[in-house]
């Protein structure tokens, strides 16, 4: 089967989690989202349709643009307790639709991590998660295929050992390539149609010259999937070397005077601020993906119920902000929105 056509079957299987309920609460965010872009006013109505949730902050790489893998984190560092990940599923499943066991940190080392999948799936959530790939044991790869999760982002940036660990520091190629093996050898074996396996490859200067390669790679394993991702660099005025020399692969562009700057214009809107929301390992709920260090809080669920907290004043607060200054608010100067992440 080609590539497209997994892809087709992955959404038909996003699709399938439609409830009244689900697709009600979605009508809802989207349109609050557009009456408040049009009165410049932030207005909600229902619960969010996607949140990300954070099993732990540990990682056994040192990637060089996450502050997992460079180990500079303010907030405290820990695993994602069962009984509070149960409390906010239990808070949000007829309204959530779509739920990713990814923030920063290495989803694998968070040992009830199938028992999370398998309380998602049971209320008809749509799950999913990123990996480095390196915990992809025989136990690991059979327990992801019957944990029933949908969709396994496995994060590949280099089809060499020496272009992988330019980025990928203190990884091995070869225990991700082996891991994908075991993975769709188990897929293979239970005649399972999950989870959708995608290759994520984060296009940076040392490895664009390896993409055609990548799609070799993924058809001969039998991944389903392969995405191609921009960079985000967060010392990128000057130049990054890992900024990619071909344009369409980059989120920052030359000026005439050498400096860099950000593709996407700073508009004054947000999807992310209306549909979901970020929940690290602890119970603090931020914005998004982009505050990776927490360090916009709008609270915590161990004091006070995701829906209390979500159409709370200070909530609606920042999502004024981002309405009328969003370039005063630090995490979005490097910000995506508006830019063409997946390539």
């Amino acid at each position: 089967m080609r590539l497209h056509q997994w892809a087709y079957l992955d959404a038909v299987n996003f699709l399938s989690k439609f409830t009244f309920k689900r697709g009600y609460n979605a009508w809802l965010i989207w349109l609050s989202f557009y009456v408040s872009k049009f009165r410049g006013k932030a207005i909600h109505w229902g619960l969010p349709v996607s949140v990300s949730i954070e099993p732990t902050t540990s990682c056994n790489l040192r990637c060089p643009e996450c502050p997992s893998g460079l180990r500079q984190f303010t907030r405290p560092t820990g695993m994602l307790a069962m009984d509070d990940y149960q409390m906010v599923v239990n808070q949000l499943h007829k309204q959530l639709w779509y739920l990713i066991f990814y923030f920063q940190g290495e989803p694998y080392l968070n040992k009830n991590l199938f028992e999370m999948i398998k309380y998602a799936v049971q209320h008809k959530i749509y799950t999913a998660t990123s990996t480095n790939g390196h915990y992809l044991t025989d136990e690991n790869a059979k327990a992801t295929v019957t944990s029933g999760l949908d969709r396994l982002i496995i994060s590949i940036d280099g089809l060499t050992q020496e272009v992988y660990e330019q980025y990928r520091i203190g990884g091995a190629l070869n225990k991700v390539i082996e891991g994908t093996k075991r993975l769709v050898a188990w897929k293979q074996k239970l005649k399972s149609k999950t989870p959708h396996i995608i290759f994520q490859f984060l296009v940076v200067k040392p490895n664009e010259h390896q993409i055609n390669e990548l799609y070799q790679l993924a058809n001969t394993l039998g991944v389903n999937e392969v995405k191609l991702k921009t960079a985000q660099v967060y010392d990128y005025k000057h130049g990054n070397k890992l900024i990619p020399s071909i344009e369409k692969y980059a989120r920052y562009v030359r000026a005439a005077d050498g400096t860099y700057y950000l593709k996407n214009e700073m508009i004054n809107h947000c999807w992310k601020m209306w549909h979901s929301c970020v929940i690290t390992w602890n119970g603090t709920v931020v914005p998004c993906c982009f505050d990776k260090d927490a360090t916009h809080p709008l609270g915590n669920l161990k004091n006070q119920s995701f829906k209390t907290l979500w159409q709370s004043a200070s909530y609606n607060q920042f999502r004024q902000d981002v309405i009328g200054t969003r370039s005063n608010i630090d995490i979005c100067a490097n910000c995506s929105e508006g830019t063409k992440v997946w390539v």
